[in-house]
């Protein structure tokens, strides 16, 4: 599961319709209407937040906007109505780490989005994060992707 701190204006075709259905995925986790994924750690900084079902659904009505905007009909029935005005952190090295982990995705599926993307000095987050200094999040798993170049 791959919850991403980026706007979902840098994911390719692929990537925004992975977004989607993981981002409902953990909806419905939050929720407590799964069985599995409750322990994710894509989850904790949405599980920290007070109003955790609408942090999710903020997340999700602007990953339906991407998608509307590009065409797509994901169905906004599937998100809850449950809203937040509370903006979750994310720190710069978390940003930084997943627009390298991003960059390698797309050399494979989408050379010409991440050319667009290599031009971009800082990447905008999504929406519902608020940029602080720091490095990469402590509940983010598995090796730092390498440097871009």
């Amino acid at each position: 599961m791959r919850l991403w701190s980026l706007h979902p204006k840098y994911l390719d075709a692929r990537g925004l319709v992975a977004l989607w259905r993981e981002a409902l995925l953990a909806q419905a986790a939050l929720r407590g209407m799964t069985r599995g994924y409750r322990r994710h750690p894509q989850l904790a900084r949405f599980q920290k937040h007070s109003h955790s079902v609408g942090s999710i659904a903020e997340y999700l009505r602007v990953v339906r906007a991407e998608a509307s905007a590009r065409g797509y009909r994901f169905s906004a029935k599937k998100i809850s109505r449950a809203r937040t005005c509370d903006r979750l952190v994310v720190t710069r090295g978390q940003l930084e780490f997943e627009r390298r982990h991003l960059m390698e995705k797309l050399s494979r599926r989408d050379p010409e989005r991440r050319a667009k993307l290599m031009a971009i000095k800082s990447p905008l987050q999504h929406p519902l994060f608020r940029v602080v200094r720091g490095g990469i999040a402590q509940w983010e798993k598995g090796t730092p992707p390498r440097p871009t170049a």
